[in-house]
């Protein structure tokens, strides 16, 4: 005779008081408090770029995606001028790789500028950011990285870290006018961001957005839910920490976090981070979203990603 649903329901009981009987808990113990403690449920991803740091031939995705899954990360950030192959074919099979290895496809990161005072130049990165858009959402990409871009009056980007990313403005030309010009520029791509369902990540990524001040400025000016801010705990040369909490504590969200290491000594320089005092401004803003491991050191990615990995997990947990 088959079992009703009343049979079913009476085994279940007898099941769970089973195994509470037995000193089991009924419950994963993961998840015992974890809806108190975002630390908890911290994801942590890794961005392709951390495999390749524009030395060398590039990595393709799918090797970073292996890489990733390998050393046991639960997500990838692509690197957008990494990718060797933007046809919907190679988008999808990036996609059906992340898929069958777990991984989630977590964070896009795109290069852009709008710090120019012609506007042609400014349309131009806007029909860029805009194609960006939609790669991103092709691949099932939640949230973009973008840019301000800069002034580019330092050439060598070598000689450009040497000043730690302060360069003077075109002549004529003002900051104040700068950030009309990125503000009216990113507006334009709010509507496709919506369209698509990608939250564009403001970064503070050198030009205007060198600092939590110029970052803020941008996206509490355009106020939109499809645009947040991407944090780079990198890219702070002067009172890090007191950046990093400026921009947690903003109205506007951050929608990711990009952690950088430097294991064997930075490329252009090293920053002693504490990840725990990280860990504590983000909780304390109730940052709830992905971390995204930028390797940036000169040891081998093979033995330093994994030890990023570590650190990070200890850290945020």
């Amino acid at each position: 005779m088959r079992p009703t649903r009343r049979d079913f329901i009476g085994y279940s009981g007898l099941a769970l008081g089973a195994a509470t009987v037995s000193g089991m808990s009924a419950l994963p113990v993961v998840a015992r408090g974890a809806e108190n403690n975002p630390a908890k449920r911290r994801s942590i991803g890794v961005s392709t770029y951390s495999f390749w740091q524009f030395r060398g031939e590039r990595l393709s995705i799918l090797a970073c995606i292996d890489k990733a899954a390998a050393m046991g990360f639960e997500g990838v950030e692509i690197l957008h001028v990494q990718m060797q192959d933007e046809s919907n074919a190679a988008l999808q099979n990036i996609k059906r790789r992340a898929h069958s290895l777990g991984l989630a496809l977590m964070g896009f990161s795109t290069h852009q500028g709008f710090v120019y005072p012609d506007a042609d130049l400014r349309r131009t990165n806007v029909q860029k950011t805009l194609y960006q858009i939609e790669l991103a959402s092709r691949l099932g990409i939640p949230t973009m990285r973008i840019n301000t871009g800069r002034w580019g009056t330092i050439k060598s980007f070598d000689d450009f870290m040497a000043k730690k990313g302060i360069e003077p403005s075109l002549e004529g030309h003002t900051e104040e006018q700068a950030f009309g010009w990125v503000i009216g520029s990113i507006e334009k791509l709010l509507p496709r961001a919506e369209e698509c369902g990608v939250v564009l990540g403001l970064e503070n990524h050198w030009g205007l957005g060198r600092t939590a001040a110029g970052v803020r400025r941008i996206v509490e000016a355009i106020n939109s839910p499809w645009l947040q801010m991407t944090l780079d705990t990198g890219n702070f040369l002067e009172n890090g920490y007191e950046q990093m909490e400026s921009m947690a504590s903003s109205k506007v969200p951050i929608c990711l976090v990009q952690a950088k290491t430097y294991f064997g000594g930075g490329r252009w320089y090293a920053l002693e981070l504490d990840y725990s005092k990280i860990a504590g401004i983000l909780n304390a803003h109730n940052y709830k979203g992905w971390i995204s491991l930028e390797f940036e050191g000169n040891e081998d990615a093979e033995t330093a990603v994994p030890k990023s990995l570590e650190l990070l997990r200890k850290s945020f947990a």
